[in-house]
């Protein structure tokens, strides 16, 4: 998630309404990343119902509190199952460590992996040309049809693309196997949380 520029305001709205869904009596659907939860749709999603909307929540108050930092920066914070992974440039050393700790302070983080450069921020055609690879390796991912596309996030700095998800051993080497073929990708990074075959076998839709 590239870091945006929300109102403090609609920040807290949008967290608001998080909670409010999540505290709803019954069986009543969620809508998020695309699966019903609660619903008849197949869950695409990994991780809990309650992981997904920690997530978001973590990304909207990293952008909030970085931008209060007011670094001259680029800066991109991506939560997946409260792993929070940070990526972009920043002008000075100090302030790699600076923006971790900020993140790491943020109610629901378990773990921080830090991959901020050191270096002049990227240029507009730059991010343009990431978010180009990563939709192709995500179109790569849906073509691969041993591969469960959904269960891969794609995070692309610099020509580096960063996986993230809970994937088994197998689909982890896969999915950087696949990523790598992609042009323009220079390097693939895994931040993959591993889980066992039989984790996967349980969380598959009952035929």
């Amino acid at each position: 998630m590239t870091l945006r520029r929300f109102p403090l305001r609609l920040a807290a709205a949008t967290l608001a309404a998080a909670a409010a869904l999540t505290a709803l009596p019954g069986c009543a659907p969620l809508l998020i990343g695309g699966a019903m939860v609660g619903g008849t749709m197949m869950v695409l999603d990994r991780r809990s119902t309650g992981a997904q909307v920690d997530d978001q929540a973590i990304e909207l108050k990293a952008a909030a509190r970085i931008r209060e930092l007011a670094l001259p920066a680029h800066i991109n914070v991506t939560s997946y199952n409260r792993v929070a992974l940070i990526t972009g440039e920043v002008t000075r050393e100090a302030d790699k460590a600076t923006v971790e700790q900020v993140v790491s302070r943020i109610d629901g983080v378990r773990s921080v992996v830090n991959e901020l450069a050191a270096m002049d921020t990227s240029t507009v055609g730059a991010r343009t040309a990431d978010g180009v690879i990563s939709s192709k390796v995500k179109a790569s991912f849906i073509d691969a049809k041993d591969l469960q596309a959904q269960a891969a996030k794609v995070i692309t700095e610099r020509g580096v693309v960063y996986l993230m998800g809970r994937v088994t051993e197998r689909e982890a080497s896969r999915f950087a196997d696949v990523a790598r073929t992609v042009e323009g990708v220079r390097k693939v990074v895994r931040v993959f949380e591993v889980i066992t075959e039989a984790e996967l076998a349980s969380m598959q839709p009952k035929s």
